[in-house]
């Protein structure tokens, strides 16, 4: 029985995509004894990984060297080793194409290895954020051209990934898990998989349910940021200081949470994943204009932060046309190097469009690429000091990293737009923020 076999540790796990979920989740399932097999399709992934050189800020590099050292986990590029897995999990990317509609080509890819590989009494699970119906709809008829019948020959559940990046609390193994299964005996055997991992795990009575779940959580999240952006473009223009009305909201014991306004949202998850449900519900005839509305406001954001220093140069008597601006902060939160869906790359696109000056500084990004005008351009991060900081005729701050002293910047910048509130001091004259 796989149950058992998974209770004694005896089942050999296939990971397929070794990025921000995938290794995270390798590491600490070969922690937890099993024998761990990642598939990626990337070359240089598999070989950083079997060489012990960690590439994603979650996973600790002891912790890697360790398991790698203990033969408790190897990569390869050779999907044929699926035959020897009897849990197989999906962590692939699933993206938005140029039309803002769901890429599911990785997870299509996925299973066609799957299907050419797997073996009775597996177990499947998909953790790819994606739109209910996935799982039996895609997933499940390109495993079952093998001949098996999925629920009785293989098992197969859908548990969304949570992987917070740069979280210093909440890591894989201590944030509790969802996970529905197509039948009972699916969603049993998915969960004393990772029993074995997590501290939690939550059954729920349907792949679709965990899908819809997944997207539950980032809709919130999108709705909400975008909800007080809008109130801080309206504070602006009412000359009330939104960071302070937050301030004082949150003093409210219940019945409210803060969220904080920004350049716009990034990462691989709330800018990405509440669209693959808006684009599902009109299947059913159904509009989510809440979901749409925050993706407006997200998209609208950069352009605002490129106003508002357009803006706070003019009042200084200076144009943005060949103005030297250098902006703080390429990630898209603090703390982390992740860049991917991060507002810099519309905010530099933009200025570059007016024809400004722009450099960049951000501590754990050395160098960036950004297509300009069409062409792929190469920024290297600036050293922060006090004399680059001078030079600049505007300094932008994107991302509040922990190491960004806002009084220091105050201090030895001519001009700050904040979008991040940074500077905490109401006492330059020479800051604006949202």
């Amino acid at each position: 029985m796989l149950i058992d076999a998974i209770k004694k540790k005896q089942a050999t796990v296939g990971i397929i995509g070794l990025g921000y979920v995938g290794l995270p989740l390798a590491v600490t399932a070969a922690q937890a004894g099993f024998s761990v097999i990642g598939f990626d399709i990337t070359a240089d992934r598999v070989s950083n990984v079997n060489s012990a050189q960690n590439y994603i800020g979650d996973v600790n590099d002891d912790e890697l060297t360790a398991v790698i050292q203990s033969h408790a986990l190897s990569a390869t590029t050779d999907f044929s080793k699926l035959k020897n897995c009897s849990v197989i999990i999906i962590a692939v990317p699933t993206p938005l194409d140029m039309y803002h509609q769901p890429d599911l080509t990785a997870v299509r890819a996925a299973s066609y290895e799957i299907q050419k590989n797997i073996q009775t009494g597996s177990l499947v699970i998909l953790e790819s954020t994606t739109y209910p119906g996935t799982t039996e709809e895609v997933v499940l008829p390109i495993i079952e051209k093998s001949g098996l019948t999925a629920g009785v020959d293989f098992h197969i559940a859908f548990s969304p990934e949570r992987v917070d990046p740069g979280n210093p609390v909440f890591k894989t193994n201590n944030t509790p898990k969802v996970v529905g299964g197509l039948t009972k005996q699916c969603t049993d055997a998915a969960a004393a998989f990772y029993q074995c991992l997590i501290t939690q795990v939550h059954c729920v009575s349907s792949p679709r349910t965990a899908e819809m779940e997944k997207l539950l959580e980032n809709i919130f999240r999108i709705v909400n940021i975008s909800m007080i952006n809008e109130m801080a473009l309206l504070a602006d223009r009412m000359n009330v200081d939104i960071w302070e009305v937050i301030q004082a909201a949150s003093t409210k014991p219940y019945g409210y949470m803060p969220f904080y306004p920004g350049p716009g949202v990034g990462g691989h998850c709330i800018p990405v994943d509440p669209f693959y449900l808006s684009w599902k519900a009109r299947e059913y005839g159904f509009n989510c204009r809440f979901i749409e509305l925050a993706g407006e406001f997200n998209q609208m954001m950069p352009h605002y932060v490129v106003t508002k220093t357009m803006y706070a140069l003019n009042k200084h008597k200076k144009a943005l046309h060949d103005a030297k601006v250098l902006i703080l902060g390429a990630a898209y939160k603090k703390d982390i190097a992740d860049t991917r869906e991060s507002a810099f790359f519309t905010v530099v696109q933009l200025l570059e469009k007016k024809y400004a000056q722009v450099s960049f500084h951000d501590p754990y990004i050395s160098d960036i690429t950004v297509t300009v005008k069409g062409t792929a351009k190469k920024y290297s991060s600036a050293v922060l000091s006090s004399e680059t900081l001078a030079e600049a005729d505007c300094v932008i701050i994107l991302t509040d990293h922990s190491s960004y002293d806002g009084e220091f910047i105050a201090q030895h910048s001519t001009l700050v737009v904040d979008t991040r509130n940074c500077i905490t001091s109401r006492d330059h004259s020479h800051v604006y923020r949202f």
